[in-house]
């Protein structure tokens, strides 16, 4: 992505701070979008280059958070947003933040091209799990049989699984985390923005308010860490505490056994390298294009 930093004074976690963020006591956005400002500070990303995009839903106001340029676009289409970014401005450090509702419901059209366009970004996915916003609904990632305000007897479908989605679009990068582990996180979506491509990074995210029960960040029980040379460290608070299965991140057909197990993995599922982006091709294809007479052009469409 962009160059870092050149002001005389060097990017701290203060000069990002904008307004107190309006989410509930204990809202795992509080830690995403920490994350996002420690990899800031780590990499000094100049702000004036780096720019946040979102959708509607809790995760939306993100870019509210973080002093950088941002923009709150429409219900799921951050991603439409975020590509004519990276096509006119490939200098640009650009992460799109985006809720399970506003990524798999209404812009799940626009992420499945988005996976296979490839374009240069970082996607980070809040899943709680649930529309947190408009008052505990049912998303495409709750859990089936959890009541909900719309199915209050209990949800009646398996939930989607966004990494088996990904792996099936062919998405270049694909990485879990949780917002409780903030090392982890971090080591997370650093590895994602050194990626070139579209990375996709799943975060398992706390709604204490809504659903409590869920994600229960006190135990290590219920899942484990994927480790490799050429992957993400398990998270060093936790690592002992629970099972690491040795992954290799290129092996996509194993990558996809982990992401239809019951059990919850975290870690680097598949990175792939060689997948051309998009908007490297379009420019490539623009720069290269003779000049032609707009007249011709336009007289082979006379009727």
């Amino acid at each position: 992505m962009s160059d870092t930093i050149v002001n005389p004074s060097p990017l701290t976690l203060r000069d990002l701070n904008t307004e107190n963020p309006r989410w509930c006591a204990g809202c795992g956005d509080y830690g995403i979008i920490a994350g996002v400002k420690r990899l800031m500070v780590d990499e000094q990303m100049a702000p004036h280059n780096t720019v946040n995009v979102s959708g509607i839903g809790c995760s939306g106001r993100a870019p509210f958070y973080i002093n950088a340029y941002g923009v709150h676009a429409i219900h799921g289409r951050a991603n439409t947003v975020a590509l004519g970014l990276a096509l006119m401005r490939p200098d640009l450090n650009i992460f799109i933040h985006s809720g399970d509702g506003d990524a798999l419901s209404i812009g799940g059209n626009h992420l499945i091209h988005a996976f296979n366009k490839n374009f240069n970004c970082v996607f980070l996915m809040y899943d709680n799990e649930m529309y947190a916003l408009t008052k505990n609904q049912t998303s495409p990632t709750t859990r089936k049989d959890h009541p909900t305000n719309t199915q209050p007897t209990g949800t009646y479908l398996r939930p989607f699984r966004a990494v088996s989605l990904a792996l099936g679009c062919g998405a270049s990068f694909i990485a879990t985390t949780a917002d409780w582990m903030p090392d982890h996180m971090l080591s997370t979506i650093r590895a994602a923005y050194h990626h070139r491509g579209f990375s996709f990074v799943h975060i398992s995210q706390r709604c204490p308010h809504f659903d409590p029960e869920n994600f229960d960040h006190k135990s290590s029980a219920w899942f484990s860490f994927l480790q490799h040379p050429q992957g993400i460290e398990p998270d060093k608070r936790l690592k002992d505490k629970t099972q690491t299965v040795l992954h290799d991140p290129s092996n996509a057909e194993e990558a996809f056994k982990f992401s239809e197990d019951g059990r919850r993995y975290f870690g680097l599922y598949y990175r792939n390298e060689q997948k051309p982006c998009y908007d490297d091709l379009l420019r490539r294809q623009i720069t290269n294009a003779k000049p032609g007479d707009h007249n011709a052009i336009l007289d082979r469409f006379e009727i």
